[in-house]
Formats: structure tokens, C-alpha cells, sequence
């Protein structure tokens, strides 16, 4: 490629390479051939080679060597070369790099020149890369040409004043004197900038009202009509200015608030521009001190908003809508159809914020009704919109559920709907308040069942049943439902172990309640023993240890299978097995109250020897009956006529070496009055009331 090719060729072989490579190649050979021109003497090519050199800088290719080639340009008489020198330097210079502040002279020469177009190029680039000793040297002359007769240098200053009195914050009061002579003139477009960065007092607030009157009651201006719209841009940069001199500003807002009623009733929606001014003016209601009506007023014109075709506009004032809810509640409320209906939308954004808003919306009145919606949203939603869906039903539900029937069954509905799709703390949560709703076992627990054996793929619905059904016999014997056979519950939790769609964990729970069975059921032990004893030698690790203790059970120690498998007690949130990021208030029920408790220590094992391995794995959380098999029945032998029931431990780790114990309150009842034996102590001191 010749050196002296014109841009447009350059561009042409650049774009046809066919690879990344190519492309490199063309590119290197002719930066080389750049920085050869550049060594030479002025040949009438710089401003060519440069206009070359930024086109590679955009393509992200390196243009460093190019920026002194920027400085020689800026100081060249000729206006083609200074205009490819300064956009040159706001596109390969910064305020870090030295360089920046040799041009300081060139702009401060040229922001004195005779020609507006040189003028502007000088503003535009101080306004975009100078830097804070740049906006020191030169501010005098930003504040001179703003008060300039030239419409189009005058906008360029207030631009370029902006940029510095955001580097250097000391300097905004040279400009305020410009700024305010600048609200009255007739081409007010480009004053509102620099008012917007200057007038920050709220002394401004009657003159910015006035300014916005004229504006609103104002008849057709065609200089600044915008779809029927006079100046909108001046009236949405008035808004916003007004907005932060109102907040928190009793005066300010009260001088506010009559032009914003006027506002928001005078201006037409129906146009884009429209628009964008009722939405500044509602946040700007919403943000400074305005009055109940006025805010009520705010929340109808983003209520309209929703019945826009514009999705754009729709998304928007959702979004307004969700800021606001938590504060004007009522206001919101009475647009909850028109919300409701944007979660058919076929926009995925507007359809979440439209289900987020929705969910914000439900109250201890509206519960019912805006449930059932948000249950037909759920069958049809999409996938990445299902677990916040669920999540947000199960905190609604928890929260304003009519009755404890009606929560369990929208719990129900969700979980054969998208069982897949819930949290981790479902589980925990959903069997805490059904083994709360006592009365409720037999239809719970009936209900359950069903959907465990129409899909055994749903895990949340499989672990569920599989602690409830080992609660008691509900799920056999019912006198307002079906009676349940026990080979049918064993045919589906056998179904469980057997299927490919169980993850280890569902088997395990599927086994575990399995052998909780075998103390409930009158029949089929033979065929629960077996099954346990198959999975004595599975391939997972988990389920085989589980398995192995069982057969134990079974064999050894027959004789505590009934108190080791005896019915769990209720979850209780406060409880350390219970970690699902909640807490609640209260103990635990005692499962009787006719026993009194005795707290036992489980022994330690000694310092120098081994933990047992089933006491080294406390990653296993199968309840309180089975860690205390882990640990306390290997040393504890009560005879048949004591009855015991167990709490949870306080802690699910036993420490190594003797670093510290685990404690678990054991409920006695023991009306023989017979002492208790331990391997390692003679239990026989227990106060009177234990007896």
C-alpha cells in the first residue's frame, strides 16, 4: 500500500481483509508509513496521515505517535489542518498526559480569532478534554465569550463552562453573572445548560417558574415547536433544575407545586415530546415536597402511561411505579388492572417489571384475587422469570394468607407448577407450617401423594412427602378422603429410589422414610427391610452409609428401632438444623406435656483416639432422630418401658479431639421408675419431677 493513498482506499482495503491477520498487516504497514511521513519535512500530508491515524485509533489499534502531530496541526494558520489537529486531540489526548497542556496557548490564541468556526473548534475541545489547569488559564475567556452577541459561540461556551465548573467547582461563580443575564434573552436553548449546572440556589426558583409558564401557556413558536410542543427540551432541563432546588426545600416546593399542576394538565401525552415532559414533571412531583393531590395526580399520568403503545414508555412508568409504591400505596392500587394485564406483554422487560410492581401490590385485601393472577402468570411465564415468580408468591402468601388451608394449597399450586424452579428454603418452610396445621395432616398430606406419584421428577414435592408420611398414618387411614394403601406409599417412594430423575439427596430422604415406615405400618416390614438391605451396596457413598445403619437397625438393634425412628418434632425456624436465612421467635412444642426434661451430654471421644467415622461427616442432615443415631444410642440402652423423644442437638458438628460437645434434650417417660444405663455412666440421678 503506497503511503500517499487516500483515507477512503485505506478504508476500503481494510474492511475487504478476510482475517484478523490481514487485517493487522494492512494496518502495521501503513502506521509505518505514517510515522515516516511525520519524520519528514511538511509536505501538505499531515492533516491526510492524521485523519489516517484516527480512523486506526478507532478500530482500537495503537495511536499514540500520533498526539505531538496533533499539537503541530492545532498551531497551523490553515483551518482544514487545525480541525483535524483538535479532533486529533479530544480523540488521542487526555488531561493525564503532558502534551495536553502544549495546546493550551494554541486554544486561548484561537478562542480570540476572527473566524466562529475556529472559535468553536477551540471550545468544543477545551470542553471536552481539559483539564483542571487548563480550566484555571482559560475561564476568563469562557466568561467573556458568554457574554458574546454570537448565538452560536455563546452555546458552545455555556457548554464548555459547564465541563469546567465540574473540574474546578471554585470557579462556578465567575460564570453566574452570565448565566442569569442568559435567562432572559429570546435564544434561551443554550442557557438553561449552564443555568442547570450554576443555579444551584433556590433564589432562582420564581425566575425559572416564569420562564416555565411562558412556556406552557405559550402560543405556536415555530423556532422552538416540537410536535405541538413548545421547547421541550427547555421545559425538561427546567424540571429537572427545579427538581434539585425543591428537595428537601419547604419554599422552594410550595413556589413548585401550582406550576406543576399546570403543568401536567396543559401538556398533550399523546406525543413523544409530551411525554418526556409529564414524566420529568412526575419526578419531579415525586422528589421535592408536593402536595397528596399533586402526588396522586403524578401517579394517574404514569398510570395513562401504561395504556401507551410505546413499550419504551410503558417500561418506564412501571419502573416510576415501583420507586413509588412503597410510598403512595393507594395511589398505585387503583391501576393494579391495568399492571396485572401488562404481564401478558410479549416484552420480557416490561413483563418483569410488571410482575415485580404486581407483587409490590399485594395486600391483606387483595390477596385472592391478585393471587389468582399471578398463578396463571406462573403457568405461562418464562423460564427466567420462574423462581423470582415463586419466590415473590411464597413471601406474599407467608405474609397475608387468609388462612392456613388456603396457604398450603397455593404452596401446593406452585409447587406441581414449577416444583422445579423454587428455592432451597422451600422445603423447610412449607413442612414447618404443615406440621403446624395439625388438623390439616389428613388433606395435606392426601394432596401431596397424589403429586408424587402423577410426577416423581419434582424433588421439592418428593421431599416433602417423604418427611410428611413418616409423621403419622394420615396418609393411610383418613375418614374425609381415601384410605391410602401401604403398598401404594411404598410402591412410590420405591419408584423414587429406582428412578433416574431422583438426585442423592431425594434418595435419601425416599430411604430414610422408607425405614420410618417400618415402625408405622402394620404389614410389609419384611419388604422395607429388604428394600434397605439393597441399597446396602449402591454405588453413592451417602445412601450406602444410610443403608448399612439401617440394616443395623433391623438386626442388632431391633429393640431401639421404634424409639430411634420415632416421630420427628416440629420445625421449629429458631432451631440450629433450620438455616434457611430466616429467623422467628418461640421454642419448640413440647410433643407431650406431661414430661419433664433432663439435658444429657454426649460423651467425647478421647483425645487419642480416632473420631468414629458417622461422628467425622456433619454434612449429614437427616433430622434430629438420625444425628442422635450418629451419636447418642451407640452409648445410651433404655429399656422398652422407658419412652423417649429427642429435640435437636445444639450444634450438628461434634469437634475433633475433644475441643467440644454437642448437647440434645431428650423427653423421658419413664413412669417404673427404672434406672437408666450408659456405656460410659449409670444415669440414676435424675430430679424428682423426672420421675
Amino acid at each position: 500500500m503506497s503511503p500517499s493513498v487516500r483515507l477512503q482506499e485505506m478504508i476500503r482495503v481494510i474492511r475487504g481483509a478476510r482475517t484478523q491477520g490481514e487485517e493487522r498487516g494492512v494496518i502495521q504497514r501503513e502506521c509505518a508509513a505514517i510515522r515516516a511521513q511525520f519524520r519528514q519535512a511538511d509536505n501538505g500530508t499531515r492533516s491526510h496521515n492524521l485523519a489516517k491515524l484516527l480512523y486506526v485509533h478507532m478500530l482500537g489499534y495503537p495511536a499514540h505517535f500520533g498526539q505531538m502531530e496533533c499539537v503541530r496541526l492545532i498551531a497551523s494558520p490553515r483551518y482544514n489542518e487545525k480541525r483535524v489537529g483538535y479532533l486529533g486531540a479530544m480523540m488521542l489526548l487526555d488531561e493525564k498526559q503532558d502534551a495536553s497542556l502544549l495546546i493550551t496557548n494554541s486554544i486561548k490564541n484561537d478562542l480570540s480569532h476572527s473566524s466562529q468556526y475556529v472559535q468553536s473548534l477551540a471550545l468544543c475541545t477545551l470542553g471536552c478534554m481539559g483539564s483542571a489547569e487548563m480550566c484555571r488559564d482559560l475561564a476568563p475567556e469562557i466568561d467573556r465569550l458568554l457574554r458574546a452577541s454570537n448565538s452560536y459561540i455563546k452555546k458552545k461556551a455555556a457548554l464548555c463552562a459547564v465541563h469546567i465548573v465540574r473540574k474546578v467547582p471554585e470557579l462556578g461563580e465567575l460564570f453566574t453573572p452570565a448565566s442569569r443575564s442568559l435567562l432572559s434573552e429570546k435564544n434561551h436553548g443554550e442557557s438553561v445548560l449552564i443555568c442547570f449546572a450554576f443555579l444551584t440556589s433556590p433564589a432562582a426558583v420564581p425566575e425559572l417558574v416564569q420562564i416555565m409558564k411562558g412556556l406552557v401557556m405559550s402560543g405556536y413558536s415555530p423556532e422552538h415547536n416540537v410536535a405541538g410542543i413548545s421547547d421541550p427540551f427547555l421545559q425538561v432541563r427546567i424540571l429537572r433544575l427545579l427538581r434539585i432546588l425543591g428537595r428537601n426545600n419547604d419554599t422552594a416546593s410550595d413556589a413548585v407545586n401550582d406550576l406543576l399542576a399546570q403543568v401536567a394538565t396543559n401538556t398533550d401525552s399523546s406525543k413523544t415530546a409530551g411525554s418526556a415532559v409529564l414524566y420529568e414533571t412526575v419526578l419531579t412531583v415525586m422528589d421535592i415536597k408536593s402536595e397528596s393531590g399533586l402526588r396522586v395526580l403524578a401517579v394517574n399520568i404514569l398510570g395513562r402511561f401504561l395504556l401507551n403503545n410505546d413499550r419504551n414508555i410503558r417500561y418506564i412508568s412501571m419502573t416510576s411505579l415501583q420507586k413509588i409504591v412503597q410510598t403512595d400505596h393507594n395511589a398505585v392500587q387503583r391501576h393494579r388492572g391495568t399492571i396485572v394485564d401488562c404481564l401478558k406483554d410479549q416484552d420480557a422487560s416490561v413483563k418483569r417489571r410488571a410482575l415485580e410492581l404486581s407483587l409490590a401490590l399485594v395486600s391483606a385485601v387483595n390477596i385472592r384475587s391478585l393471587m389468582k393472577e399471578l398463578l396463571l402468570f406462573l403457568s405461562s411465564c418464562p423460564p427466567e422469570l420462574r423462581a423470582h415468580t415463586t419466590s415473590g408468591i411464597f413471601n406474599a402468601a407467608e405474609r397475608y394468607a387468609p388462612s392456613q388451608r388456603w396457604h398450603i394449597d397455593t404452596i401446593l399450586h406452585v409447587l406441581t407448577t414449577a416444583g422445579g424452579d423454587v428455592r432451597d428454603e422451600t422445603v423447610p418452610n412449607l413442612i414447618q407450617l404443615i406440621t403446624t396445621a395439625t388438623e390439616l395432616h389428613c388433606y395435606t398430606v392426601h394432596k401431596l401423594y397424589r403429586a408424587l406419584i402423577t410426577d416423581i421428577s419434582d424433588a421439592v414435592v418428593v421431599l416433602t412427602q417423604a418427611w410428611l408420611i413418616t409423621i403419622d398414618n394420615t396418609v393411610f387411614n383418613c375418614h374425609k378422603t381415601e384410605t391410602v394403601a401401604e403398598d401404594d406409599v411404598l410402591d412410590a417412594l420405591e419408584m423414587v429410589l429406582q428412578s433416574h430423575m431422583s438426585s442423592p439427596a431425594t434418595r435419601g430422604f425416599a430411604l430414610t422414610a422408607t425405614m420410618k415406615l417400618s415402625t408405622r405400618i402394620t404389614h410389609n416390614v419384611d419388604r422395607i427391610r429388604s428394600i434397605v438391605s439393597i441399597y446396602g451396596s449402591c454405588i453413592d457413598v451417602e445412601l450406602q452409609q444410610r443403608a448399612v445403619e439401617y440394616n443395623a437397625l433391623f438386626k442388632k438393634y431391633d429393640h431401639m428401632r421404634a424409639a430411634v425412628l420415632e416421630r420427628m418434632p416440629v420445625i421449629d425456624k429458631s432451631s440450629p438444623g433450620h438455616t434457611n436465612g430466616e429467623s422467628a421467635g418461640g421454642s419448640m412444642k413440647e410433643m407431650e406435656p406431661t414430661k419433664r426434661t433432663q439435658e444429657v451430654v454426649l460423651p467425647q471421644e478421647p483425645a487419642n483416639q480416632a473420631p468414629l467415622d458417622h461422628v467425622t461427616r456433619p454434612e449429614k442432615t437427616l433430622g434430629p432422630s438420625y444425628r442422635l443415631f450418629m451419636t447418642f444410642v451407640s452409648h445410651f440402652h433404655p429399656p422398652q418401658s422407658v419412652q423417649l423423644q429427642m429435640k435437636a442437638p445444639s450444634g450438628d458438628v461434634i469437634p475433633a479431639h475433644g475441643l467440644g460437645q454437642v448437647t440434645q434434650t431428650v423427653l423421658l417417660n419413664n413412669p417404673n421408675k427404672v434406672g437408666l444405663r450408659s456405656d460410659t455412666v449409670q444415669i440414676d440421678s435424675f430430679p424428682s419431677p423426672a420421675w
